[in-house]
């Protein structure tokens, strides 16, 4: 076979040696092998913590109870057993922007 062919086939090597080594032969074939490990680790990592974090918040939901919500509701609980009167129970709801 001609060396022209051989260019054209992509079998040219000029070193004896297969065309995707010319420039990095395997000096830096660790690198990228970690490399490509640490990404797709990083990758599954990140749609574990999605997942996470979408089941906890749609819990949270499910509950019905926000924190703004469960503060007023303590306040009207104490208001209903007389541990405040109605004054401080209007005044502590605008302070909870109710």
């Amino acid at each position: 076979m001609s060396s022209a062919m051989a260019v054209l086939n992509g079998t040219f090597s000029p070193h004896g040696m297969d065309p995707w080594m010319w420039e990095w032969g395997f000096s830096l074939g660790w690198l990228f092998l970690f490399m490509i490990a640490a990404f797709w680790i990083a990758v599954i990592l990140a749609i574990i913590f999605w997942i996470r974090w979408l089941v906890i918040s749609t819990a949270r939901k499910g509950r019905g109870l926000k924190t703004e919500d469960s503060a007023f509701e303590i306040l009207r609980m104490r208001y209903a057993k007389g541990e405040i009167d109605k004054e401080e129970f209007e005044q502590k709801k605008k302070d909870l922007g109710y």
